[in-house]
């Protein structure tokens, strides 16, 4: 028996759509992107290159057939202009955004480029939705969103105070789009993403990149800091299951499973310590002197929360989302990679 998102990739496959991804030289941008044009998907990208990479769309380019690659149409561009939003979204279908600026620490240091990139440049893409009459368009939330919140596992319809201006612009966006389903018949659906990895997340960046900057510090001899006591947890989510619940969003027929926020994320939390000793034992099987790298603890980070658990089942049951890779199986999968990657070969 096929699961949901097995028949949603075959249907597509022989009745191709239109598709805009925003952030498409993104980390998961790029993954999106890489699965629609192996689906025999048409697919415009739309990106300013502020965090995003061409290096990443070199890979889907190599990753795909040439003939699928002529399905690809870049554009380089702002979210923050409404008329690049307008000229991306003709003749488009469905929505996948992706653009933003994900990270706490630098909402925190200038919340007001924060706002005018997640809020006002989602308020544009809902606009351009509008008057391009869009058939839905799925959006990245966070489960920043959850703020002081402690309930445990975290549940769509229960969220506290947000902690950051990032997680307040997470939070907006979701109130945008229930708004423009209201009075414009925009659909939507936000997926609240949990601590996404894999591979061609920068460590760097600043997206949930814990996983790649500890990898690129032990490959390097660098030290390995811990933030706080190591028994903070996340929910560790490889972007294999991002791009799903992504597809499911975007083509879910039930009514009832569209204009809604999911959690997206493995639904197990890990804690930091536990990652550590993870990341450690699987890169040791490539480079055995890092067997006994050791990491060091530091202050908690400003804006940061504490515990971070997914309730998936909203997300298991409208739209049929099965993660299929876990924590240990994404470091797995992902770790050649990223020893390409830091250590030059």
């Amino acid at each position: 028996m096929p699961t949901q998102y097995e028949t949603i990739c075959t249907r597509l496959r022989g009745s191709p759509a239109k598709w805009l991804v925003t952030g498409a030289a993104g980390f998961i941008g790029s993954h999106l992107v890489d699965t629609l044009l192996d689906l025999d998907q048409d697919v415009v990208g739309l990106d300013n290159f502020a965090t995003g990479q061409k290096k990443n769309l070199e890979q889907v380019r190599a990753s795909v057939t040439g003939e699928q690659w002529e399905r690809f149409r870049f554009m380089e561009g702002d979210i923050r202009d409404l008329k690049t939003c307008v000229a991306a979204s003709d003749g488009i279908q469905y929505v996948l955004h992706h653009a933003a600026l994900a990270s706490v620490p630098a909402s925190l240091e200038n919340p007001n480029t924060t706002h005018e990139i997640n809020v006002t440049g989602f308020l544009n893409i809902l606009n351009a939705g509008r008057a391009r009459n869009v058939r839905r368009v799925v959006y990245a939330s966070s489960s920043a969103v959850y703020g002081d919140d402690e309930t445990l596992p975290k549940v769509e319809s229960t969220i506290g105070q947000p902690l950051s201006p990032y997680a307040f612009s997470k939070y907006a966006d979701e109130l945008y789009a229930a708004n423009f389903q209201r009075w414009y018949g925009v659909n939507s659906v936000g997926l609240r993403y949990f601590n996404i990895f894999g591979t061609r997340q920068d460590p760097r960046g600043a997206y949930a990149a814990v996983i790649p900057k500890w990898i690129e510090a032990m490959i390097k001899g660098e030290e390995v800091f811990i933030n706080g006591d190591g028994e903070t947890t996340r929910d560790f989510c490889h972007v294999a299951n991002v791009v799903q619940a992504n597809l499911l969003a975007a083509t879910a027929e039930n009514p009832e499973a569209v204009n809604q926020v999911y959690n997206i994320g493995l639904g197990r939390p890990t804690t930091l310590s536990e990652l550590f000793r993870m990341i450690r034992s699987e890169l040791g099987h490539r480079v055995p002197a890092l067997k006994k790298v050791e990491a060091k603890h530091r202050e908690f980070r400003a804006g940061d929360i504490r515990h971070s658990h997914a309730d998936i089942t909203r997300a298991q049951k409208l739209l049929g989302y099965a993660p299929t890779m876990d924590l240990k199986a994404g470091l797995a999968s992902a770790m050649d990679w990223y020893v390409r990657q830091y250590s030059g070969r």
